[in-house]
Parts: structure tokens; C-alpha cells; sequence
């Protein structure tokens, strides 16, 4: 296998001759044989120089592209290592299901190492100057399968912090210590590593690890679930995917685009013609599932429409009410719904489906000219339980809807003359009860003086 790793998710893949290598570009590999994966090019690493003419030729051509601050598009999302294995797979190192040579994954180990970065290993003995380190794995999102491959580093005692004014440093490790530091020295020569459990020697992006003796818990996702791996011939890289508690999560996709900066809705492209600045707000998905949904609603509406004129009432009914479930502010389905509603005499819902058909569209012609008929008998409805105000307020509200709907306008004259002869009646019989009362308010005055006399 030849594995080719990437800047980022939407960098260019390197020719077939080279072997990408994040920390001195695209070189020929130092003799035949796969290549290892690498990580993503962190940020704190230097691009040594690129000698494929064609990658300088692409970086060139799209210089404006990769260099743009529309990379980063959106606020990055940080989580820790043991929230991100339920956000995404977390896989172990690719070379654990590739037959790799254990020398040329020691030589690529030391050929890809950088100071700064995150080594975590085992004590195997203390000395007066110090003591060594087994490596089992990377820390700091690195991952490579090294622990069979016994490297070991050296932290010397001036580099090991001292937890008291007169205390011999090293009497606070021990022998099967389990403890992450940084690297502070790398000959790649004679394969010789120099730690350090000063924070001072890691870099921005790492500088929240805690160096020092550290627990089980604490080891890297990939290097956990690198040892329950089995053998190579009976787990596969596809098999333990799908079995990572990540792979599952819908939101995938989402998060990693969070991880890296890129907003889903501006997302870069290096080709010019995916640039999201030339896209209209019709082209994206949220409007052409708009579109998609509203076609769908139209086909439920015709089947209620045909089943509506055939007399089946209830089969159109949850047509309409299947249409409004796909697109709730479908107007067709709720102008059909509320002919459906006046028709069975549920005047109230016929009215209510109408305004909504209106604010969603204030110009459709069939919601407006039912709003007003259903308007117009409603207020009769009004006028039969003698709510006369009620009444008044359909009449006038379906003119206000349509000055020239006559319907309404009779209706609410009507319903004026019959209040004025009504608030007249009333009048005349409160002057007639007021006269009675003054005639019999008389005779009793007469009657006491007629008793005084006597």
C-alpha cells in the first residue's frame, strides 16, 4: 500500500510517484516499501521546502484559494479527547491492519517526530541523571502503533520538575510509571530521543496537558481501542469502524466540519466554479427541499380534491391533512382544507385555515373570495344565536377583505337596520314602563291623601 495523507479534508492528492510527508512536503520515501499514515499538518509545524514542481505549480494556481480567510469560515469546536470518541470514529493507527516491517515503521516514526510533540511511555529505569522511557503511543492527536517497537527516550533530572526546595526529583517516580511528556530533542541519526515534563516545551495548541505521571484513563482513544484489536486477518479496518460508537452518530458530519472551521452553508472549494459566493439562496438545500416538499403537498392536494368531488369526505380530508404534515404552509392544501371545513359547517376552522392561507400567500384569490363567503355565514351563524356584535365584525371584516362583495355589504345594512329597529322597540318600551310607573306612582299619592281626609 502507498497511504497518502492530506493537509485537510479538501487538499489535493499528491501524485502517484511521492509520498506525502506533512513536515517536508512531497518527497520520494528514503527506500521502496509502504509508507505510514500521517496526521494533519498541525499548526505549529514548519513546511520544510517543496521540491515537486507540480505541487509548487498548484499552490500558486490557487493560492487565493488556500490562503483565504473564508477557510475558516465558522468558530472552531474543541473537545476533548473523550468526548470527540462519541462525536466521530476514532480509529487505531492504519499500519495496525497493514503487514508493515517493524524497521520501517521505526524509520518512519523517527522521520516524521518533531520537538514539541506528545510522547507517552512507560519508566523503565531511573538512574542519578535521570531515568528512560519506554514509548507505548503519541499523545496530542498524533497516532502511531509503537509500542513493539521499543523506543525509548531519556528525561534527564533537569527536566524533571521538583515538588520541593530539597527533594530529590526523582524520588517521586517509580519503576512501570505510566507518564506523558514532550519532546525535547530528536536525533534522527542515531534514533535518540530527549524528553522534557516542562509545559514550557509544548506548543499553543497542547499547552491544556498535563505532563507527568498520568493513569489508564488517560491514554489516547486509538491507543485504547488499538488493544482490543484483534489479528490483523480477522479484524478489518471496515469491520471496526462500524463498530465504533462514533460511526453511528448522524451529526457526523457536522461536527467535523465544526473541528476544522467550515461553515456547512460557506463552504470552501478549491475549484472556482463550487465557490459558494456564486450561489443563489434557491440553489441550497434548504430551499430546493422547500421546492421538493411543496411538490409532494400539491400531489396530496389533487388526490383530496378528486376524492373531495367524488363525495369522500374523509379520504379528502386526510389527503389535505397529509399535505400539511409534508409542507405546513402549503396553501393550496389549507384554502381545499378549509372548503372541506365550511362544506361539513365547521365555520370556525374553515376561517382559521383561510388566514393561514392568506399570510402565507396575501394575494391568493381563492383564499380571500372563501374567507369572505365563509365570513358572511358565519355572521348569520352570529345573528341566529343573537351575538349581533359578533355578526357585525364577520360582515365587516369580509368588506374590509373585498369593498365590492355585495353579499356582505346587504348583509351587514341588514343587520344595522334590524339593531336601529331593535334599539328603537327597546326605547319606546323603556318610555312606556317609565310612564306606567309615574300613572301608578300618582294613584297612590291620591289614594293617601283621600285616606288623610277621612
Amino acid at each position: 500500500f502507498r497511504w497518502k495523507c492530506i493537509r485537510s479534508p479538501l487538499a489535493p492528492h499528491p501524485p502517484e510517484d511521492t509520498v506525502q510527508n506533512p513536515h517536508r512536503g512531497f518527497q520520494s520515501p528514503p527506500r521502496p516499501g509502504p509508507s505510514l499514515p500521517c496526521d494533519l499538518l498541525t499548526p505549529y509545524r514548519l513546511d520544510r521546502r517543496v521540491e515537486n514542481r507540480a505541487v509548487q505549480q498548484f499552490i500558486a494556481r490557487k493560492a487565493d484559494l488556500l490562503f483565504a480567510q473564508s477557510w475558516r469560515s465558522a468558530p472552531v469546536t474543541e473537545v476533548n479527547d473523550d468526548e470527540a470518541e462519541e462525536y466521530y470514529a476514532i480509529m487505531p493507527p492504519m499500519e495496525q491492519f497493514m503487514e508493515i516491517p517493524d524497521d520501517e515503521k521505526r524509520q518512519y516514526f523517527f522521520r516524521d517526530i518533531e520537538r514539541g510533540d506528545v510522547v507517552i511511555g512507560r519508566i523503565t529505569s531511573i538512574r542519578d541523571f535521570g531515568f528512560f522511557i519506554k514509548l507505548i503511543c503519541l499523545g496530542g492527536g498524533l497516532s502511531r502503533d509503537i509500542e513493539a517497537l521499543e523506543i525509548t527516550a531519556l528525561c534527564p533530572v533537569r527536566d524533571v520538575p521538583s515538588h520541593g526546595k530539597h527533594e530529590d526529583p526523582l524520588s517521586y517516580y517509580q519503576v512501570g510509571d505510566l507518564l506523558r511528556a514532550a519532546l525535547k530533542d530528536v536525533d534522527r541519526y542515531h534514533e535518540k530521543l530527549a524528553v522534557t515534563l516542562y509545559p514550557s516545551a509544548l506548543p499553543t495548541r497542547l499547552s491544556h496537558l498535563k505532563l507527568g505521571v498520568i493513569s489508564s484513563e488517560d491514554l489516547p482513544s486509538y491507543y485504547r481501542r488499538n488493544s482490543t484489536l484483534g489479528s490483523p486477518s480477522a479484524e478489518t479496518y471496515d469491520k471496526v469502524l462500524h463498530r465504533t460508537l462514533g460511526f453511528a452518530n448522524p451529526s457526523t458530519v457536522d461536527f467535523l466540519l465544526g473541528k476544522l472551521g467550515i461553515s456547512e452553508v460557506e463552504s470552501p472549494s478549491l475549484m472556482r466554479g463550487l465557490q459558494s459566493k456564486n450561489f443563489t439562496g434557491d440553489d441550497y438545500a434548504a430551499a430546493l427541499r422547500k421546492k421538493q416538499s411543496a411538490s409532494w403537498a400539491l400531489k396530496c392536494v389533487k388526490a383530496g380534491v378528486d376524492h373531495f368531488k367524488a363525495g369522500r369526505h374523509v379520504e379528502a380530508m386526510n389527503e389535505y391533512n397529509k399535505a400539511l404534515e409534508i409542507d405546513s404552509n402549503n396553501v393550496e392544501a389549507l384554502v381545499a382544507r378549509g372548503a372541506l371545513y365550511a362544506t361539513k359547517g365547521s365555520l370556525s376552522k374553515a376561517i382559521s385555515d383561510f388566514d393561514l392561507a392568506l399570510d402565507a400567500c396575501p394575494t391568493h384569490r381563492n383564499a380571500r373570495k372563501y374567507l369572505c363567503q365563509t365570513l358572511v355565514e358565519r355572521g348569520g351563524q352570529l345573528e341566529e344565536e343573537e351575538k349581533l356584535v359578533s355578526a357585525e365584525n364577520c360582515y365587516k371584516r369580509a368588506l374590509i377583505l373585498d369593498k365590492t362583495f355585495h353579499e356582505a355589504e346587504a348583509a351587514l345594512q341588514r343587520l344595522r337596520k334590524f339593531m336601529q329597529k331593535s334599539l328603537e322597540q327597546k326605547d319606546k318600551e323603556t318610555r312606556k314602563d317609565t310612564k306606567k310607573t309615574e300613572a301608578s306612582s300618582a294613584e297612590k299619592l291620591r289614594k293617601l291623601l283621600k285616606e288623610e281626609k277621612r
